[in-house]
């Protein structure tokens, strides 16, 4: 199977973050998509994050009715903070009946050598790109790579903004799926 992962924190999911994942099912040859919560990405600060389970569960929530694309708690058990390169060694390993690929932003390609051992990542992982409004990669070139940029469509939804019109004591119903939009009132995560 040809597995993609998009990592995040995903604090919270939204429409946006699913939107992007149906896109890659659609578009590529990709057969699943899995969407990798992170306890704790190296460049983010660990602070603004909720709760690891309570990540997962409404990634879990936002994707049981999709059976192309499932949540994974892959990097709790992992070190901290959550390295790609060491994700994938041990996914590779675990299942090496799996191919694996790399989705990630426009920001991330750009910020690509700020990652741990990006060489190898760029030399033995596929990498399928979105295209986010005022990152440029148009003259990106990553020698000995398979970097697959693709327009998806793209909302305008952040899960900072999110979090802030939860705060705010304003609605994300619309923005995020209804099953997450009803857990997030009963659970009061960012409140």
């Amino acid at each position: 199977m040809f597995v993609g992962l998009f990592f995040g924190s995903f604090n919270p999911i939204h429409v946006g973050h699913l939107i992007i994942a149906q896109h890659f099912i659609n578009e590529t040859s990709l057969d699943q998509i899995w969407m990798v919560v992170s306890p704790h990405n190296p460049l983010k600060e660990k602070s603004t994050l909720a709760r690891d389970y309570d990540r997962l569960h409404l990634v879990q929530l936002a994707t049981e009715d999709n059976p192309n694309i499932k949540a994974s708690n892959i990097e709790f058990n992992l070190p901290k903070p959550s390295y790609t390169i060491d994700t994938l060694t041990y996914l590779k390993e675990k299942f090496p009946e799996h191919k694996f690929a790399i989705i990630m932003g426009a920001d991330n390609l750009i910020s690509l050598p700020k990652w741990k051992n990006y060489e190898i990542l760029l030399r033995d992982y596929p990498i399928f790109v979105y295209k986010r409004p005022n990152y440029n990669i148009e003259n990106i070139n990553y020698p000995n790579s398979e970097i697959n940029v693709l327009d998806a469509s793209l909302l305008d939804i952040s899960s900072t903004k999110i979090r802030e019109l939860i705060k705010s004591g304003k609605s994300v119903q619309y923005l995020v799926p209804e099953k997450v939009f009803e857990e997030l009132q009963l659970l009061r995560i960012y409140k």
